[in-house]
């Protein structure tokens, strides 16, 4: 079969914001700027048909991830940069895919790597840096200056991949608390979030997970009282049950059959029913596992991709999947069974340079 491809345009779309309805998306793209990318890129993205349409672009160095603030009029950032240029982006976002920055503020921390809003702070983890930032955002939805840092540690066994400390993930809990993935200690760091002050206050000890594992990327189950760890060195998703910032292991799974080191992204379906985890370097792909009552998992098949899958997203409506593989140079679109959990290409490639993070813009703001 033919693959459908959409190709990129750099001239801004018109689209009215009155074509956005229930089933057309706003999506933003952050990319790596090292291979032709300009930086961030909008679409409007048709969930009933899993069409894309480009919008606007921006031009920004490595915005390797980013979030909205869920009033979806602003999103964040980063710009991972391997020096004391690493800095957060604060962006305007339009109904009809338009960006203006509106500032920039240093990490102080190397190659900001994920990127954490609720909309009243805002916050990175920097891998190189090791160390987890805070950001205050303005009326205006512009980022203050950083107003507090939380370092990571160091304590796992590779000696070349966890020799200095790197964060790779920061979560706000639906209770008040916050996570973060201690990746060189393979540890989880458990803090107390104050709204109202804004601030970030070491809550109970660390959460070891298996020597080895590097601990990268989280989510949590609708309810939210289920947390699932996706580990890069491993390869393997370790199921904790979540209450008032304390967690309980209650499984570990493999999901990178090749044992390339190369675990990435991990997300539930909207019904909560199935859990997706992407792996890289070897065997590249999306692994699909079916969620029980009990809140385990059980391996039900593996969607092979594109170079590279880093990032995904589901759509809101369960029907797709986005898989960005920034080494394929693409973001491939896949159907979603909602009944086995399974995923066929739909062949209606996104053609971006390096991407590697996708987000939908929140429902109030389509």
């Amino acid at each position: 079969m033919k693959t459908k491809t959409i190709v990129l345009s750099v001239v801004a779309s018109a689209l009215p914001a009155l074509c956005i309805a229930n089933n057309k998306l706003n999506m933003v793209i952050g990319t790596y700027t090292d291979n032709g990318s300009k930086g961030v890129y909008s679409f409007l993205f048709d969930q009933q048909t899993g069409k894309a349409t480009a919008q606007h672009s921006l031009a920004l160095k490595n915005p390797s991830y980013l979030a909205f603030a869920p009033n979806g009029r602003y999103f964040y950032a980063v710009s991972e940069n391997n020096d004391t240029t690493a800095s957060l982006n604060a962006i305007a976002f339009g109904r009809d895919g338009s960006m203006k920055l509106l500032n920039t503020q240093r990490t102080h921390g190397e190659d900001p790597c994920y990127v954490e809003t609720d909309g009243h702070v805002v916050m990175t983890a920097n891998y190189s840096g090791g160390s987890l930032s805070v950001f205050p955002i303005a009326a205006d939805g512009s980022l203050k200056p950083m107003a507090s840092q939380h370092k990571g540690t160091i304590g796992g066994p590779d000696l070349t991949r966890q020799d200095k400390p790197h964060v790779h993930c920061t979560r706000f809990t639906k209770d008040g608390y916050m996570l973060a993935t201690n990746f060189s200690a393979d540890q989880i760091l458990s803090f107390k979030y104050n709204k109202t002050a804004g601030t970030l206050t070491p809550y109970s000890a660390p959460v070891n997970v298996d020597k080895d594992s590097g601990p990268r990327h989280l989510t949590f189950s609708p309810n939210g009282k289920d947390v699932y760890l996706m580990s890069e060195l491993s390869g393997d998703i370790t199921a904790f049950h979540y209450a008032n910032g304390l967690l309980k292991r209650f499984q570990t799974i493999a999901a990178d059959d090749a044992k390339a080191r190369g675990g990435a992204d991990i997300h539930l379906s909207p019904d909560g029913k199935f859990v997706y985890a992407s792996t890289r370097l070897k065997g590249d792909g999306i692994t699909i596992f079916k969620r029980l009552a009990s809140g385990k998992l059980v391996r039900v098949g593996q969607q092979p991709t594109g170079l590279h899958p880093r990032n995904f997203i589901i759509t809101p409506n369960g029907k797709f999947v986005l898989v960005a593989c920034r080494d394929a140079n693409k973001i491939q679109v896949y159907a979603r069974n909602p009944q086995t959990g399974l995923l066929s290409d739909t062949h209606q490639d996104i053609l971006v340079q390096h991407p590697v993070c996708v987000k939908f813009a929140p429902a109030q703001h389509q």
